[in-house]
């Protein structure tokens, strides 16, 4: 009650305070902007006589350590706000108040250097040196930010000048390969589709497994935000440095930077297009139609020749071209500045009728006032999106299988112009006619808004108070002809379908952090509140039977399957609140011996009664030992330091009011000649149900040689997640249901992580720096029951696979790591073409005979070892960036060959041109050995692809208008290595049952970019 009550207090005081922040600040920072330029021609106050001395002009030039120019560098005179630029010569000019003085000059990726000017001297030039790894690189961590020489945790940090380049489609695709321990897939090509992230392993059975992301502080996801508008991302990858977000940390936490305008600019705009064509990476060979004929004449059973020549894959397939525009403009001046970012995305996949179509628009202001005692931030952005949409999601699956195992001697349409089926057949259906007879729309909408006021009451005390409300809203809508296969096979007569979503997230923190530095000792203190609510609707209702197929699914209620009872009408409300309190110091001495603790208490509504809150403790500790005096003159070693931490993060499930007696009326009974609606209890309510709770060991080491050209940093780490939750059997009675929703199991994740970064040649006018990313994981379940609640049999199964065969395909069981396919081990084929497996007793046997405890573990779907290599070049004005990455140590279900490589799928279609080859080196399958799920089809899965080449060339102008232009082409997933058969061996990670090649999975492609970049 103590969380309903303060939430609905909370809700009271803070519920419409960001949108009223973000008007109010929005409006004043405009006529302070509006204010700040119209008076731009005045001298500021500062630089008016000061004391009888009239204000100087320094200038001067900032180079590299090659005397070539550095544009962009900020000056800043030392204790003040004055400040300037410089531009594509490097050159810069200043208008001091005084003779005497300091200037700051910073440059991302250089070491912060000053430089003291004095009466008569008013020429400073300043030559910068770079660092690869630098200890005084700041890295966002949770609620702050922190020197990389400070940080005692695991967390690795990738600027915007390291992403990905070319086409990307969310911002994980950035850092794929560049984190070490983070695994970054892209199953398929498919517009809309988004990567599957996973970080050191799967931690859960039930929830999900996604990092939280937050994005400028807020929560967020990976399509909340342009990628061409992100300037940095963080991942906190270990326990110590996630826990600060308690029940949300547990997968790890992606810390997203947009870009921001610094220093003093005049207003810029910065212009970032591209084009992408894509094509598919391969093929399956299934037969054409002449071999097809082939077997028509070789009386193979089910071969029957329709009289046409289809190659139905060209026939749903196009030549897409994706145009993608980023427009940049930005500017400041001692006290305000802004961002204004628009980006439009016109994305069309290799399939027909998939396309993707999103414009993301962000403004972004920050004033400082009595100054520096107020800084205000106000933030509106968001994006809408539409695309193709299909009946419950993006793209339907079944037009591609179907395009691949249709007949090839089957036309497109028969003579009337109608389309061509055979609706005796199973699971068959035209492609083209799926396409074309069916009509969907999905529309998304997120806005999100925050503000904040920071107040720095006292030096280097900060409070702020932030507010934000990110209002995701979903329409769908769906319809199918009369023509259309639905209605020929199942008698639909036309069907629609419409649904719509609302989910507002709202969050209120406030924070204060405190920073003080005395003798040799640094302290830093960080408290906090937060406050999250999140309120979800959905509604959703489909019809059939409708009289004209004029009206799409605009008329729903013109339908007849709904009025008797045989179509479907729903609507959903859901609302759950997390409400935490947190602490963080962070200690240093000398900058040799560092220190972090934190810890945060946080409730849900989601869970028991009797354990609404939970605490999520850390700590860790670092030796930075290139302080002491035996390594301080050590010209070899750079920095050498060693990290330990610990750290507990939780998970919450993603459904609510698990924990509570629910009620239904979904069911009726007979009672006196009619039936009467009934209420009664929808679930077994569990009052203890808790957090998954994760304690996380993590041993680190950073060291870095030759003046921190070679850098190495390496993690060890083991994680054990107990409580975790899983639907549970129980006896009926006590329980009115016979499963409940439970904490009971446990699993361990311990791997290592390795990141090697050298800056091969570093001369004049040639570059070469390269890194090495290699990390390996290790899951086992320790346990699936406690005292309460147990898994008698120590296993359950997941995955499934469609009939004909209608089997699970993985087991988690204990002892065992997630991902283990469980079936028949075959070993040999008898005479007549039929498998031999290996029974429970180790000794061959034919299917026939094959008994459930026959199955056994044949392999592993989950990669024991990621690698990736990263290479920069650039020689002049010419860049080239190539980035390789691989897989190694798992396989995968090969799902198109299970039903396309069996000779008794003719009946139904198509199949490979390696249906009929030999099996174990002696005949082919016979034509009635039924489809089987036996380890033939589990294939080595590992690979090793050239992933992104992207070659560039940097044009400095000096003309009035543009400053810079970039001109690049690029291309993804160029090559593969493999000795996988299917089209990609990149399949899904996520999941109880990963490492499965859907036969129903959009194509992988492989893009193929043109761009340019200008700079005004």
């Amino acid at each position: 009650m103590k969380i309903l009550f303060y939430s609905e207090l909370l809700r009271s005081v803070f519920g419409k305070l960001q949108r009223i922040l973000v008007v109010v600040l929005t409006t004043f920072f405009f006529l302070q902007t509006i204010t700040a330029t119209a008076g731009a021609t005045k001298a500021p106050d500062h630089l008016k006589r000061n004391n009888g001395i009239d204000p100087v002009t320094i200038t001067g030039k900032v180079t590299d350590v090659n005397n070539s120019p550095l544009p962009g560098v900020n000056v800043i005179l030392k204790g003040t706000q004055t400040g300037a630029v410089t531009d594509v010569d490097g050159k810069y000019s200043l208008r001091v108040p005084q003779n005497s003085g300091t200037l700051v000059f910073t440059f991302i990726g250089f070491t912060t250097t000053e430089a003291a000017f004095t009466a008569g001297k008013t020429v400073v030039n300043v030559q910068l040196t770079g660092e690869a790894k630098g200890l005084n690189e700041v890295v966002v961590i949770g609620y702050g930010t922190q020197r990389r020489g400070e940080i005692t945790s695991a967390v690795a940090s990738v600027k915007s000048e390291n992403f990905v380049k070319g086409s990307v489609g969310d911002a994980a695709q950035l850092i794929r390969g560049k984190v070490a321990g983070l695994s970054v897939v892209t199953p398929d090509g498919n517009p809309t589709a988004t990567a599957q992230v996973n970080l050191r392993g799967i931690t859960t059975l039930n929830a999900s497994t996604t990092p939280l992301v937050i994005i400028d502080g807020v929560p967020g996801s990976l399509t909340s935000v342009a990628p061409e508008d992100i300037e940095s991302i963080d991942v906190l990858k270990d326990g110590s440095a996630a826990a600060i977000y308690g029940t949300r940390g547990t997968n790890g936490v992606i810390l997203i930077t947009t870009r921001k305008s610094k220093g003093i600019t005049s207003p810029t705009m910065e212009i970032n297009t591209y084009f992408t064509t894509q094509r598919i990476t391969k093929r399956l060979q299934f037969f054409n139609a002449d071999q097809y004929r082939q077997l028509v004449q070789e009386k193979k059973p089910g071969a029957t020749d329709y009289g046409s020549n289809t190659n139905w894959l060209d026939q749903v397939l196009q030549k897409p071209l994706s145009k993608v525009y980023n427009i940049d403009l930005r500017g400041s001046n001692e006290k305000t500045n802004y961002i204004v970012n628009l980006n439009y995305r016109d994305l069309n996949g290799i399939m027909q009728e998939s396309n993707n179509r999103i414009i993301y628009p962000r403004i972004e202001v920050n004033h400082s006032m009595f100054d520096g005692l107020l800084k205000l931030n106000a933030n509106i952005n968001g994006y809408e999106q539409t695309y193709k949409g299909f009946d419950g999601g993006d793209y339907r699956g079944d037009i591609y299988r179907n395009a691949i195992y249709l007949n090839p001697t089957q036309p497109v349409k028969n003579p009337d112009g109608t389309y061509a089926e055979h609706v005796d057949k199973t699971d068959y259906a035209n492609p083209v006619s799926l396409i074309k007879n069916s009509d969907g729309m999905q529309q998304n909408t997120d806005l999100r808004t925050s503000g904040s006021i920071t107040l720095t009451p006292i030096t280097d005390l900060d409070i702020k108070l932030l507010g934000s409300r990110d209002l995701l809203n979903n329409f769908a809508g769906y319809s199918e002809t009369k023509e259309h296969y639905s209605t020929l096979h199942d008698g639909k007569n036309g069907y629609a379908a419409r649904g719509s979503s609302r989910n507002e997230e709202d969050l209120v923190e406030l924070t204060a952090n405190y920073k003080r530095t005395f003798g040799g000792h640094s302290v830093t203190g960080l408290a906090g509140y937060s406050w999250r609510q999140n309120d979800n609707q959905s509604f959703y209702a489909q019809n059939y039977d409708f009289p004209s197929d004029d009206y799409s699914y605009n008329s729903l209620q013109s339908g007849k399957a709904l009025s008797r009872g045989q179509a479907v009408e729903n609507s959903y409300r859901s609302q759950n609140k997390l409400v935490g309190y947190f602490f963080r110091l962070n200690y240093s001495f000398q900058d040799k011996y560092l220190l972090m603790a934190s810890i945060r208490r946080e409730g849900s509504s989601k869970f028991g009664t009797n354990h609404k809150y939970g605490n999520f403790p850390a700590a860790s500790i670092g030796w930075n030992a290139k302080k002491e005096s035996f390594l301080m003159n050590n010209n070899t070693i750079s920095s050498l330091k060693f990290r330990a931490g610990y750290g507990i993060t939780g998970t919450e499930p993603s459904t609510p009011y698990l924990s509570l007696d629910r009620i239904n009326f979904n069911t009726n009974t007979y009672i006196n000649g009619q039936w009467i609606q009934v209420i009664n209890p929808s679930s077994n309510a569990n009052p203890d149900l808790r957090w998954e709770r994760k304690k996380e060991f993590n041993a680190g080491l950073d060291l870095g040689l030759l003046n921190n050209r070679l850098t190495l940093t390496a993690d060890y780490y083991n994680r054990k997640t107990s409580d975790l939750l899983f639907n549970y059997p129980v006896a009926t009675p006590p329980y009115l249901y016979d499963n409940i929703t439970a904490n009971a199991a446990s699993m361990e994740n311990k791997g290592v992580e390795i990141s090697l970064n050298f800056a091969a040649v570093q001369s004049k006018n040639f570059i070469w720096n390269t890194q090495v990313n290699y990390s390996t994981n290790k899951n086992k379940i320790l346990s699936l029951s406690d005292k309460n609640f147990q898994l008698a049999s120590g296993y359950f199964d997941a995955g499934f696979l469609a009939e004909p065969i209608q089997t699970p395909t993985s087991r988690v069981q204990i002892g065992q790591p997630i991902g283990n396919f469980y079936g028949f081990k075959s070993v040999d084929i008898d005479d007549a073409g039929h498998w031999i497996i290996l029974g429970k007793d180790g000794k061959p046997k034919p299917i026939v005979d094959a008994q459930a405890d026959d199955k056994q573990i044949i392999g592993n779907g989950l990669p024991k070892h990621y690698l990736a290599w990263n290479n920069n070049f650039s020689y002049k004005n010419f860049d080239l960036n190539i980035t390789m990455r691989g897989a190694f140590g798992f396989q995968i279900l090969n799902t198109p060959r299970i039903w396309y490589d069996a000779p008794v799928m003719l009946t139904r279609g198509n199949l490979l041109v390696t249906a009929y080859d030999n099996v174990y080196g002696k005949r082919p399958l016979a034509d009635d050995q039924s489809v089987s799920y036996v380890s033939n089809y589990i294939e080595n899965g590992s690979y090793w692809k050239i992933d992104n080449v992207t070659l560039g060339y940097n044009l400095q102008l000096k003309t009035k208008y543009i400053k810079s232009v970039r001109i690049y082409a690029s291309g993804s997933n160029l090559k593969t290595f493999t000795k996988y058969k299917g089209i990609d061996p990149e399949v899904g990670i996520l999941g109880l049952a990963p490492g499965v090649d859907d036969r129903n999975r959009y194509p992988a492609t492989s893009t193929y970019t043109l761009g340019a970049f200008l700079n005004f």
